[in-house]
């Protein structure tokens, strides 16, 4: 099913997530159907648009995104497409910080790290430190970022929750995070900002592939039990 934003700036949205979607695609970071894409909409930023589950990044139109409540995630009215699968942990972003768009691909170093740093059932951090490209960030502390690395749950709920947690505990964390055998995700102030900020890490993670620098790992914080949970 077909989505078209009613309001000139929700349709320019939805063209944006397109066009970055079929850009990163002709990367090689949204292979297959993977990846998703938001953005909230500046005439209303509760809603936001999120790529639909299961199309062809390469081939996605201004039609193929759904309209959610930015902070919970769910779908703003019956007879659209499916949501991202990965649409909780964009409203975790969203409930914690101020971003007004994330972007998750499957860029390959930044997986390779998230592959190699992650810790079994525990939030871990690869250090970053000393690259120029750390003041691409945004950070307080250009000199130094320790990125997150959450569990990859089976029930995306679960790492939405870890998510908020982890956001609402380190504020002044870096604007991204590793899902363990994964991918990236980032977040900024724009899409343009959100793709700026992906770029970064992903370099920032090449430097440290291709360095074959041992990863300075840090077990973060105790992943909270969700097992209750649905």
């Amino acid at each position: 099913m077909s989505y078209a934003p009613s309001t000139t700036a929700g349709r320019h949205c939805a063209q944006q997530l397109a066009d970055i979607s079929r850009t990163l695609y002709e990367r090689g970071w949204m292979p297959g159907t993977s990846g998703n894409i938001s953005v909230r909409l500046p005439d209303e930023p509760g809603r936001a648009l999120i790529t639909a589950s299961g199309w062809d990044k390469g081939e996605l139109t201004a039609r193929d995104v759904v309209e959610v409540a930015a902070r919970t995630g769910r779908t703003s009215s019956s007879g659209q497409a499916r949501p991202s699968a990965e649409t909780s942990i964009h409203a975790a972003v969203y409930r914690v910080t101020e971003a007004r768009a994330v972007i998750h691909v499957h860029s390959p170093y930044a997986t390779v790290v998230a592959h190699r740093a992650a810790v079994r059932d525990a939030v871990s951090s690869v250090r970053l430190e000393r690259f120029e490209l750390l003041k691409g960030l945004g950070l307080k502390d250009p000199a130094l970022a320790d990125l997150p690395v959450f569990p990859n749950w089976t029930h995306v709920e679960r790492i939405a929750d870890d998510v908020a947690a982890h956001l609402t505990a380190y504020p002044d964390g870096p604007p991204g995070l590793l899902l363990a055998d994964h991918g990236i995700t980032a977040w900024g102030d724009s899409l343009s900002q959100a793709k700026n900020r992906l770029e970064c890490l992903e370099s920032l993670c090449q430097l440290l592939v291709l360095s074959h620098a041992e990863l300075h790992v840090s077990r973060a914080t105790q992943a909270p039990d969700h097992r209750t949970a649905p």
